[in-house]
């Protein structure tokens, strides 16, 4: 992992707003995630003796960040096939950024893989300045972008409110390291969606998940990879039927997956003929597996965010005797983030919104079903009382398990190569078989 480098003296350095953090006291961290926490802890002291400052804005002092920011547009790339994360962003986000900022926020739907090659397009274009602002970005996707040297950064240790969150955590990305190009988002986990009205003892193993699908031909899908859900449901499978993660958290070994992902396509073979529409066909992404299990056709759908049934629930989408279920055996987990294109028009107010989606006003509302449900980026530990209470009090409905229900159950994302082998032989070995 390689550090980046941190900003040089600024001619005004301002006194550290956290003089009574002991970083000596903390656990070791790795040297990128101190120089992350240091950053963002007393931006105005630099921590080591650097070689290149952070580029502009982001090596401004933060007021001047904000006052470039004020009456500017930020055109927010992002997956638009969630109804709850869109409802945030446009009922939430974007009347706050307006009020707080005079920013005006303008989600555009687009997906991940098509706004990576159309900056790598961009890229090998010259073309300096883009049309995106800020991109809702992940996995694979940030390191192809990365590796395509198409974000701009590094940012993230500008932003105040990364002291809220835990640089360990978010240090990496699918195994692919931050460096600070990318701030976070969200916290996310697979869970399994049914009604008790229908299925009042869902499977809880994917060896149980086979069994059932079996004995209720038709009843069951999931969406087609590369679709993020669909793809995390066979890692999912990949883990629990070949021995646990463990052994795939390193860059991909092919000899491994050789021996390994033959189980996992058998299994999803076999499965094939009980599936909804016998398998000749997959719902095309998530949206489409929740409006099938809406009305009925099947008896789960499969989300990656665990409030995501409560937030249809509410909405009278779903049934009020709907639940979910994160299996026994794993259920994946990972953190999401946002990252700033190389070509930005508007860095500054990008950073601007980079920020507000971490301050405890945002995370707060995030987790509300009522807006998202989706779980908090920041350590809600490192806020005052006041704030713990508040996160403490959210009611994320009956339909979502508690906490430390999850957390039992949490598994780690595959690294991102480990990802597209196995998107790959899905295609090869399940849907052209």
């Amino acid at each position: 992992m390689h550090p980046f480098r941190l900003p040089s003296v600024r001619p005004a350095t301002p006194r550290c707003p956290f003089p009574s953090v002991n970083l000596f006291r903390m656990a070791p961290l790795p040297l990128l995630s101190l120089l992350m926490l240091l950053a963002v802890l007393c931006p105005g002291r630099p921590a080591v003796a650097e070689e290149a400052a952070l580029p502009k804005p982001a090596s401004q002092p933060w007021a001047e960040v904000e006052a470039a920011a004020r009456g500017t547009t930020v055109r927010f790339h992002m997956y638009g096939g969630m109804a709850t994360a869109n409802r945030y962003v446009d009922g939430f986000v974007a009347p706050e950024l307006a009020r707080r900022h005079g920013i005006t926020l303008v989600r555009v739907p687009m997906e991940a893989p098509v706004f990576v090659n159309r900056l790598l397009a961009e890229k090998s274009a010259d073309r300096a300045t883009g049309s995106m602002d800020l991109l809702w970005i992940n996995g694979e996707n940030f390191r192809n972008a990365r590796l395509g040297g198409v974000l701009w950064g590094p940012y993230a240790p500008a932003l105040p409110n990364m002291v809220l969150t835990d640089p360990v955590q978010g240090a990496t990305d699918f195994g692919y390291p931050v460096d600070g190009y990318e701030s976070p988002y969200g916290r996310a986990q697979l869970v399994l969606e049914y009604d008790t009205a229908r299925t009042p003892e869902p499977p809880r193993t994917m060896a149980q998940l086979g069994q059932w699908v079996k004995a209720h031909p038709g009843r069951f899908t999931y969406p087609q990879p590369p679709d993020f859900t669909g793809s995390a449901f066979i890692r999912q499978a990949f883990y629990a039927l070949t021995g646990g993660h463990a052994q795939y958290m390193r860059p991909l070994d092919r000899n491994l997956l050789g021996r390994n992902a033959p189980a996992l396509w058998a299994w999803l073979r076999d499965l094939a003929p009980h599936l909804w529409q016998a398998g000749r066909a997959y719902p095309r992404d998530a949206a489409a597996l929740d409006a099938l299990f809406a009305r009925g056709e099947v008896d789960f759908s499969v989300s990656y965010h665990p409030a995501h049934a409560q937030a249809l629930i509410d909405d009278g989408t779903y049934p009020a005797t709907v639940r979910t279920v994160a299996m026994d055996d794993g259920s994946i987990f990972n953190t999401h983030f946002v990252a700033i294109p190389f070509n930005a028009p508007n860095k500054a107010g990008a950073m601007v919104v980079a920020n507000f989606l971490l301050s405890p006003e945002a995370q707060l509302a995030k987790m509300d079903p009522a807006w998202w449900g989706d779980f908090p980026a920041i350590e809600v530990g490192r806020l005052p009382e006041e704030w713990r209470a508040r996160f403490a009090a959210m009611k994320m409905g009956e339909a979502t398990l508690p906490p430390d229900a999850l957390a039992r159950r949490a598994v780690p994302e595959i690294p991102a190569d480990w990802l597209e082998a196995l998107e790959r032989g899905w295609d090869a070995e399940v849907l052209r078989r």
